[in-house]
């Protein structure tokens, strides 16, 4: 008896999707993207995730009482634990203290009551003013990458920027090398 499985029509209806490396953009024009944006939240809510590695649900539920010198806390993260923490460079904590100070927030209150459509929203119609087609997601995809790009070794861009049970994982963030970049490692590695 010939099994029902091997059937061609259901092999193509049920084939596995494949994995698409997504196109990491580049560092300029995340800067220019952040740079462009007219609202001190706004452009807030694009460092968090640009140079945080922080997930877009994760910065839409920060707490006021979530934020500690240049250390945020993320309650609840998609890792099923209780807390994480999520480190900021200074100049960003800088300003994010400078944002809590002028709004006068109460430490239970939000820092971006906004909703996740309307943030998805706002990082697509600034991208559309560069002509790039971004999404939120590609903010945390550029952090692990520039961080990758610039020496920092896996282990800390999985734990510490991404904060992943894997490595794998943290592996498919990361964009494809060029062959000019490789170069640059092996010198770098080597010497010349």
């Amino acid at each position: 008896m010939a099994n029902p499985c091997n059937d061609t029509l259901l092999s193509k209806t049920f084939r596995a999707p494949r994995m698409t490396q997504r196109e990491i953009v580049g560092r300029e024009v995340i800067d220019e993207i952040i740079y462009r944006s007219r609202k001190v939240r706004d452009r807030l809510i694009l460092e968090l995730q640009a140079r945080c590695g922080m997930r877009i649900g994760e910065v839409l539920s920060l707490r006021a009482s979530d934020v500690n010198g240049r250390r945020l806390t993320i309650r609840r993260p998609k890792s099923g634990r209780e807390e994480e923490s999520a480190f900021m460079p200074e100049t960003l904590a800088c300003r994010l203290n400078a944002y809590l100070e002028t709004h006068n927030l109460l430490p239970d209150q939000r820092l971006f009551p906004i909703c996740y459509s309307t943030a998805r929203s706002l990082v697509k119609r600034l991208g559309d003013r560069m002509n790039v087609r971004i999404r939120p997601h590609d903010l945390r995809r550029h952090s692990a990458t520039y961080a990758s790009r610039n020496g920092i070794p896996l282990e800390v861009i999985s734990k510490v920027i991404l904060r992943h049970q894997d490595l794998k994982t943290t592996q498919m963030y990361l964009g494809r090398i060029s062959e000019a970049e490789a170069l640059r490692w092996m010198d770098v590695l080597h010497g010349k």
